[in-house]
């Protein structure tokens, strides 16, 4: 290998600096790219502590899906997940952590479609990308969350679904369809009729 190439894993990671920019100190995020939108906001000094995402919603043709993801990691009580364990169901994944407001303004919608549609056979997975077992715990205990969450402090999964669509914000809520193909994305705040509409399509189909 030449002093120039890189692996793909590093290429990958190259990509998902931009995804991780909001977990950065201000002070290095307004140095690295002063026309990156990521980069804008979390240098912006509001306090809001996370990077929003516009609440826009991006749809994906069957012909255009791609391959099914291949995503592996552990929830918090330590049990090993792997994509291929959802095969024939529709998952819904939402990145989140504690302190990001919208992720708490989304919670009690997240909680309410599990509910609904759960036992229509769609399963629902948190990625907590940021917090301690201990504080993911007590906002699951708060919001009455019933479905389990990655602990994603290393970005295994965040990197995983880079390869497949990118995140980008906090929250961001991904719907795959019963093949694990990236049916719809949602970047930030999840509207729960269109997260609704999204789940009942994925489902139909």
């Amino acid at each position: 290998m030449t002093p120039t190439a890189r692996s793909p894993k590093r290429r990958l990671l190259l990509k998902l600096g931009m995804v991780l920019a909001f977990s950065l100190p201000v002070s290095l995020v307004a140095s690295c790219a002063a026309e990156d939108p990521l980069a804008q906001q979390a240098a912006a000094g509001d306090g809001k502590n996370y990077i929003a995402g516009d609440g826009s919603v991006t749809e994906y043709a069957e012909a255009d899906r791609g391959e099914p993801v291949d995503v592996t990691g552990s929830l918090f009580d330590g049990t090993s997940v792997s994509s291929s364990d959802w095969s024939g169901q529709v998952t819904v994944l939402n990145f989140w952590y504690a302190s990001c407001a919208p992720c708490r303004e989304e919670a009690p919608d997240l909680v309410a479609l599990h509910d609904e549609y759960g036992p229509q056979g769609a399963a629902f997975y948190g990625v907590n990308i940021r917090d301690e077992q201990a504080t993911a715990e007590a906002f699951e205990r708060t919001f009455g969350i019933p479905y389990e969450s990655f602990n994603d402090k290393d970005g295994g999964v965040l990197l995983d679904m880079t390869q497949y669509v990118p995140p980008q914000a906090v929250p961001t809520t991904i719907v795959l369809d019963r093949e694990g193909r990236v049916s719809a994305r949602i970047l930030g705040l999840a509207d729960r009729g269109t997260l609704k509409a999204l789940i009942s399509d994925a489902l139909a189909e």
